[in-house]
């Protein structure tokens, strides 16, 4: 059997690595299409160069001495008694000092620019959801349309949406890496979000917390449409004659996996609130 020159076996796994690398790179959150995720990118990509400035010169300086105190280098000192130098002292403090300075002023400023409760600037006022992760599927309630859906989110473009999340159940995380923000949902309380898609698309949501066996399931969405659209996705959903009250949420509650998208025409005012003051485990007990 002929062998293949380790060279060769190099180069196809740098070839390898570079492919899967780009390909990675064809959504996720280094294609943002959102002003919460363009920043996210930017925060990365600063944090990114920060952090190289020290790496590469401290792997080029590591190779450097090797290569300078290799035993063949009879120009190389040896200097056994060398205990202190002042320069030195001066350069190894002063650069990490200022790698955690930067880092923490970009950690600093992104933390209040991206919090996410804080509303976006826009003259679009924004869309109401309400979310709700559920065992194992995702609940979207718009309560100024009247309307939900399971594990599809449709949004129109260009506006902000302001997203009120809970959990039924066990915590969860919600997360549209193309939009930015991974956020946790927890049984009993209310989390903020607020999110903006810029350009038409379909952009794959999931949950990025485990939750059980059918978590690999847990998907949903997100369809970002014209406001035309948007208004007449709303108008077809009323007209679909399925009812969202407690009774049908405490169906909708119960465990299934791999749930396929579908609407509701009609939602109970408050139904949310109801659902984030219920005793936990209230589905389990039958209340």
């Amino acid at each position: 059997m002929r062998q293949i020159p380790f060279r060769a076996c190099l180069r196809m796994a740098a070839v390898a690595v570079l492919v899967a690398g780009v390909a990675g790179c064809s959504e996720g959150v280094l294609r943002p299409h959102g002003p919460v995720g363009e920043a996210e990118k930017t925060i990365f990509l600063n944090s990114l160069g920060i952090m190289l400035a020290i790496v590469v010169p401290t792997i080029l300086a590591t190779l450097g001495v090797a290569w300078w105190f290799r035993a063949s280098n009879r120009r190389a000192r040896y200097l056994p008694t060398w205990q202190y130098s002042g320069r030195i002292e001066m350069i190894v403090w002063s650069i990490p000092a200022m790698v955690i300075l930067l880092l923490g002023g970009i950690a600093w400023v992104g933390s209040h620019d991206l919090d996410p409760p804080k509303a976006l600037v826009s003259p679009e006022k924004a869309v109401r959801v309400e979310v709700v992760s559920l065992d194992w599927k995702w609940l979207f309630i718009y309560p100024d349309q009247g309307v939900a859906s399971v594990n599809r989110l449709v949004v129109p473009v260009g506006v902000p949406v302001s997203f009120r999340l809970t959990s039924e159940t066990v915590m969860n995380s919600f997360f549209v890496p193309e939009l930015g923000s991974q956020i946790y949902t927890m049984n009993g309380m209310v989390s903020r979000l607020n999110l903006k898609a810029d350009q038409p698309g379909l952009y794959p949501g999931f949950s990025a917390q485990f939750s059980g066996d059918g978590f690999s399931g847990m998907r949903f969405t997100v369809d970002a449409v014209g406001k035309e659209k948007f208004a007449n996705w709303v108008e077809e959903t009323k007209g679909n004659g399925r009812s969202l009250a407690m009774e049908s949420y405490e169906d909708l509650a119960k465990p299934s996996k791999n749930v396929e998208p579908y609407t509701f025409g009609s939602v109970k005012a408050g139904l949310f609130d109801l659902i984030v003051n219920r005793p936990t485990g209230a589905i389990a007990k039958g209340n």
